[in-house]
C-alpha cells in the first residue's frame, strides 16, 4: 500500500530532523528539499555553481539499495537493486513521490529508473526504496546525478584554429577529462580538471592537440567524488587551418623507437606570428600560439606550468643594443591553451616595484632592468625567477679608454603577486675584467636551473663560457657564487682535453639526473664559438663560418661538488655541418634517450633524439631555413598526461 504525501509530511514534521532527514536522507519530499542541489538559471558559458551541497545516499533498518550513486544523461536508465532482510514488500519513490513523474524521472516497482527526458541544467535527484508500512524506519536512498549534454565551442567560434572549449555543468563535485580523436575510438585525452567549487559547477577544458582542417570527435569522462562515473555524448568539431609555421621534416631511422609525446618548437628566425608551435612526432602541427608583436619581439623559455597554462618570456634577446623601442612587449606572460593571456608582468611594472621597495646594487644604484630575456623559472613555492639585462657605466677599464656601457645580468625572485623578493646581479659578484667574447655584452646569461635539493640556482653565462652556482636558498641566500664550471673555472675536467672539450658559448642546460646537488649530471648545447685550443688559442670567433675549429657538441658532465671534478660521461660530436653558433638545448627524456637541438646550422635547426650512449639517432626533426631557439619533447599539452 502506498504512502500518501500528506502522511509523509506529517511523519516528517513529528520526527526529529536528525533522526529522519539526516538518517533517511531524502526519503520524503518534505525532508528532501534542503538536500537537493538547487538548479541555477543558465547564464551562457559560465552559469553559477550549485548553491548547496549535493545529497548523500543513506540507509536505515532492513533495506539496502545498489548502486548508491549513479550519473546519467537525460533519458538514460539504470536498474537499482534493493534487498530487505525481512522479506517484506517495498515501494520506490523519486524525490518522495511514489513512482516519480516526468519532471524527476520515473521508477518501476522493480527499481528500473528512467531519467527525465530533458533537464534545464544538470541536477541531483534521490531514488528511495522503502518497506511498505515502515517507510521511516526501513529504507535506502540512492543519489542520481542527471548531467545535461555539454556545450562545445568549436575552433571557428573560439577564435583559435586548433583548440575547442568543452563545458559541462556538474551538479556534484568531481573531475572531468575529455577524450578526443579523429574517430569515436578517440585515442587522446586531456588532463582531469576538478569542478570549480566543492559543490560542482560549470567545468571547462580546452581541447588541444588536433591537426588542422580535420573533423574531430570528443566526449567528456566524468568521475564524481561520490564514485559515480559518466561518459557524455559524442560531439564533433572541425578544426581550421593553422597559421604559417616552420616546416618540420621528420625522419625515424629503421628500428628506432622514439620517446612518445609531442615536440614543442620555439622559432627564433625567421620571425613570424607563430613563434611557438607543437607537432606530433610525424611533424604534423597540432598547436600554435600567435600574438601581435614587433619585429624585435621573440618568445623565449616557453614551458608548461602545473596549472596547465604556458609560461614564456617575450622580449628582445640580450645584446649590445642599448636603446630598445618602446613598442617592445618586454614581459613575462602566462597564457592558456587557447592563447588567452592569463597573467603578465612587464619590465616597466617590475622596475616600478623595485624602486618602490628600494632594491639596489652594492653601489647603491636602484635597479632598473633593460629587458627580460632568454628564460624564466617557475618555483615550487609559486614564485618566478626572472632574468633581465642590467647596465652599468665604467671608466677606463683595463684594455679600454673612456666610458664603457657594460651590459650584465640581474636575477629577480618575485612572489605570486609579482612583488620582488630577492635580487642578484653579475656586477656585484664577478670580475668585470674577465671578458672572453662579445664585450661589452659582458655576461649574456641565457638559462637558469633551480635545484630542488639545495634550493640554489645555476646560471648559464654564454659570454663567460661558464655555468655558475648561486647561493639562493629560495630567496634567503647571500647571492655568493658557490662555484664556476667551465674553462678557467673551479672544476677539473676528467676524461677529455682541457681547454678544448669544455663547453663554449653554451645554451639550454638541463639536469640529467633526478638529484641536483652533490654528484649529479648536466647536459647542454656546446655551441662552440670562442672554443679554446692548446696553447689557449681561439680560432672560432663569433659569427665565424663552419670549419674544423667551429663545431658544436652535446656534452653530458657528471659534477662532483666534493672532489670538484667534471667527468665527461657522454660527448656527442656530430659533423661540422651541424655547427650552430647560437641557441639550442639538450634534455634527458623519460626513456633515457637524449634530445639535442642544433638551433642554427647553415641549413636551419636539426633536432635529434639519441640513444642513451649517443651512438644512434632514434628520431630527427629538421626545420629547413628556420632556427629553433629551443625544442622540447613533451609528454603532451597537459600536465601529467602521456600521449
Amino acid at each position: 500500500m502506498g504512502i500518501s504525501l500528506a502522511k509523509s509530511m506529517d511523519k516528517c514534521a513529528h520526527l526529529p530532523r536528525a533522526a529522519l532527514c539526516l538518517a533517511s536522507l531524502t526519503l520524503l519530499a518534505g525532508c528532501n528539499a534542503a538536500y537537493r542541489s538547487t538548479p541555477q538559471e543558465s547564464q551562457g558559458p559560465d552559469p553559477s555553481p550549485p548553491t548547496s551541497a549535493p545529497p548523500t545516499a543513506g540507509q536505515g533498518g532492513s533495506v539496502t539499495v545498489s548502486p548508491q550513486y549513479v550519473a546519467l544523461a537525460p533519458g538514460q536508465k539504470v536498474q537499482f537493486t534493493a534487498t530487505e532482510s525481512g522479506g517484506g514488500q517495498t515501494e520506490w519513490l523519486v524525490e518522495g513521490v511514489q513512482g516519480g513523474n516526468a519532471g524527476t524521472g520515473t521508477v518501476s516497482g522493480s527499481g528500473n529508473y528512467t531519467a527525465p527526458a530533458t533537464v534545464a541544467q544538470s541536477e541531483n535527484l534521490t531514488v528511495t526504496v522503502a518497506l511498505t508500512g515502515s517507510a521511516t524506519q526501513d529504507y535506502a536512498t540512492a543519489v542520481v546525478s542527471i548531467i545535461a549534454p555539454a556545450t562545445v565551442t568549436c575552433p571557428f567560434e573560439l577564435g583559435n584554429p586548433l583548440v575547442a572549449r568543452y563545458s559541462l555543468y556538474l551538479p556534484a563535485p568531481g573531475k572531468m577529462a575529455v577524450q578526443f580523436g579523429k574517430t569515436t575510438g578517440y585515442g587522446l585525452t586531456t588532463w582531469q580538471v576538478p569542478t570549480p567549487t566543492a559543490d560542482g559547477g560549470e567545468t571547462q577544458i580546452y581541447v588541444a592537440g588536433m591537426q588542422g582542417q580535420t573533423p574531430y570527435h570528443m566526449r567528456a569522462q566524468v568521475t564524481l567524488a561520490n564514485g559515480a562515473t559518466y561518459n557524455d555524448t559524442d560531439h564533433t568539431c572541425t578544426t581550421d587551418a593553422p597559421p604559417a609555421t616552420s616546416a618540420v621534416n621528420v625522419t625515424t631511422p629503421s628500428g628506432g623507437t622514439p620517446q612518445p609525446g609531442i615536440e614543442m618548437w620555439n622559432t627564433i628566425q625567421p620571425a613570424n606570428d607563430s613563434q611557438v608551435f607543437a607537432t606530433d612526432l610525424s611533424g604534423n602541427v597540432i598547436w600554435t600560439y600567435s600574438y601581435s608583436h614587433s619585429s624585435n619581439d621573440y618568445i623565449q623559455g616557453i614551458q608548461l606550468l602545473p596549472n596547465g597554462n604556458l609560461l614564456m618570456v617575450i622580449s628582445y634577446l640580450s645584446s649590445i643594443t642599448t636603446g630598445l623601442s618602446p613598442s617592445l612587449i618586454n614581459e613575462v606572460r602566462e597564457i592558456d591553451l587557447a592563447g588567452n593571456t592569463v597573467n603578465s608582468l612587464t619590465v616597466a611594472t617590475l622596475n616600478q616595484k623595485l624602486a618602490a621597495e628600494n632594491f639596489h646594487d652594492a653601489e647603491g644604484n636602484v635597479y632598473k632592468l633593460g629587458s627580460f630575456h632568454h628564460d624564466v623559472l617557475h618555483l615550487p613555492n609559486g614564485h618566478l625567477v626572472l632574468l633581465g639585462t642590467y647596465q652599468r657605466a665604467f671608466s677606463n677599464l683595463a684594455g679600454t679608454t673612456g666610458a664603457t656601457e657594460v651590459i650584465g645580468d640581474v636575477i629577480v625572485d618575485v612572489d605570486q603577486n609579482f612583488n620582488p623578493d630577492w635580487v642578484w646581479n653579475t656586477f656585484d659578484h664577478l670580475d668585470i675584467n674577465r671578458r672572453p667574447m662579445n664585450w661589452p655584452d659582458w655576461t649574456h646569461s641565457n638559462g637558469m636551473l633551480y635545484s630542488s635539493d639545495d634550493h640554489n640556482l645555476l646560471l648559464s653565462m654564454r659570454h663567460q663560457n661558464w655555468i655558475i652556482k648561486i647561493n639562493f636558498l629560495d630567496g634567503t641566500g647571500s647571492g655568493a657564487v658557490m662555484w664556476r664550471l667551465g674553462e678557467g673555472g673551479d672544476f677539473k675536467l676528467v676524461n677529455r682535453t682541457d681547454p678544448t672539450d669544455w663547453f663554449y658559448a653554451q645554451h639550454g642546460m638541463n639536469y640529467f639526473t633526478p638529484n641536483t646537488t652533490g654528484v649529479f649530471r648536466l647536459g647542454l648545447m656546446d655551441n662552440g664559438n670562442d672554443r679554446m685550443f692548446p696553447p689557449r688559442a681561439v680560432y672560432c670567433k663569433p659569427y665565424s663560418p663552419v670549419s674544423l675549429q667551429c663545431y658544436s657538441t652535446m656534452p653530458v658532465l657528471e659534477m662532483n661538488e666534493t672532489s670538484m671534478t667534471a667527468t665527461m660521461i657522454t660527448h656527442y660530436v656530430p659533423p661540422p655541418s651541424y655547427f650552430s653558433f647560437f641557441g639550442g638545448n639538450a634534455e634527458l627524456m623519460a626513456n633515457n634517450d637524449m634530445e639535442v637541438n642544433f638551433c642554427a646550422t647553415p641549413s636551419g635547426a636539426i633536432v635529434q633524439e639519441l640513444s642513451p650512449d649517443g651512438s644512434q639517432v632514434v628520431w630527427q626533426g629538421a626545420t629547413p631555413g628556420a632556427d629553433q631557439y629551443h625544442a622540447y619533447r613533451m609528454p603532451s599539452l597537459y600536465p601529467g598526461v602521456q600521449w
